[in-house]
């Protein structure tokens, strides 16, 4: 298996948007209720958003055997050195083949200046939690968010880099 981690091109937005519907459909089953997930994803994963995305923020993808299977979308490092994950996903039959390590790994790469990596992830998400605590992050804060009329759990972690 022939692993490829690259930033994203315009023309794959559909594709990146295939990955983060079936991801997030996998991941918050149970959590997140399907018409509120299904609203955000329109919103956050819109051709309008992934544009502006793509020209503000770091933003790769991840392939296999050419099939674009997953994503990450950092922030730009500010002025004190950090920046903020703001995404991770993979399919779910592409996960714990070190893709996310790849991606996380390469984010940090090609931003060379980032001291720290700020992430929140949703309390139930233990595929989430778990991948982050293997590569180091350590919990700094947990809050109830309102997402859209639902609350979460949300928790922050940071990974100290340099």
């Amino acid at each position: 298996m022939h692993n490829r981690i690259r930033t994203m091109k315009t023309d794959e937005i559909s594709q990146v948007q295939h990955v983060a519907k079936t991801s997030w459909n996998s991941t918050y089953d149970g959590i997140i209720p399907a018409d509120i997930q299904n609203n955000f994803l329109k919103t956050a994963y819109s051709d309008e958003q992934m544009k502006h995305r793509l020209k503000s923020s770091l933003f790769l993808i991840a392939e296999v055997n050419g099939e674009i299977v997953g994503f990450a979308n950092f922030s730009p490092v500010n002025d004190i050195g950090q920046t903020e994950l703001g995404a991770i996903y993979i399919l779910p039959e592409h996960q714990g083949l070190s893709i996310g390590t790849d991606l996380l790994h390469e984010g940090l790469k090609l931003q060379p200046d980032a001291k720290e990596v700020f992430i929140s992830v949703e309390k139930d998400n233990d595929i989430g939690k778990h991948f982050y605590e293997a590569k180091g992050f350590k919990i700094i804060s947990e809050f109830e968010e309102d997402f859209d009329g639902h609350l979460l759990q949300t928790i922050r972690m940071v990974l100290k880099v340099r």
